[in-house]
């Protein structure tokens, strides 16, 4: 009797175990800063997004390894422009549910000055090789420049712990606003808008 009780037990704990796992994965900022009953604060003035850091951000040593563009390497690459660094990876279901919204952006505001930096940091094997992010790069119509971080040096130099995440700099190389996972969308957008001095009636990025 005792035993079928231990076994009881411990069949209890691992459930719980996987619900708690299932949550987790499912668990969004979004969804956590609701839960909490604070919504994120509205963006319609750059006194709006604290300043996050005053350094520049971390180096990208990709060395050769980039996608779409020449080797964007030292500040002077990045100097006096609006960047939206974004940390993914192909295989990733939630990067994959930003992707259109990345791509909008980037359709919509490259012309007013914003530059994306996409860094693709692998979590398995088959996602390390080039060819095969070449090749979703392609197959998704990816414009912007795409950094290939196999060995993850850039994500350790970064102190980045998640798929996918933003960290969004202003023209003076302030680190304004930075997220982590699905959602947020619109105030991504607002901040990118602030800091590029967009028209607040000029239309919207187009998500497809």
């Amino acid at each position: 009797m005792a035993t079928r009780v231990r076994w009881f037990v411990l069949a209890l704990v691992l459930a719980g175990s996987v619900a708690a796992v299932v949550v987790s994965r499912r668990t969004t900022p979004d969804s956590i800063g609701t839960a909490a009953g604070s919504a994120p604060a509205e963006v319609t003035t750059e006194s709006d997004l604290p300043i996050l850091g005053t350094g520049p951000a971390p180096s990208i040593d990709a060395a050769d390894s980039w996608l779409n563009t020449a080797p964007l390497a030292g500040a002077e690459s990045t100097a006096g422009k609006v960047v939206l660094y974004d940390f993914w990876t192909f295989g990733c279901i939630n990067c994959k549910h930003t992707l259109p919204y990345v791509k909008a952006w980037q359709e919509r505001y490259a012309r007013d000055g914003l530059l994306i930096v996409s860094i693709h940091t692998p979590e398995f094997g088959y996602e390390a090789d080039p060819a095969n992010v070449a090749a979703f790069v392609a197959e998704n119509a990816i414009t912007y420049p795409v950094a290939l971080d196999p060995e993850k040096k850039i994500w350790r130099a970064w102190d980045n712990h998640y798929w996918p995440a933003f960290y969004l700099y202003d023209a003076q190389g302030r680190l304004r606003l930075q997220h982590f996972g699905e959602g947020g969308y619109e105030r991504r957008e607002d901040a990118i808008r602030v800091l590029l001095g967009v028209d607040p009636a000029s239309p919207r990025a187009v998500v497809s």
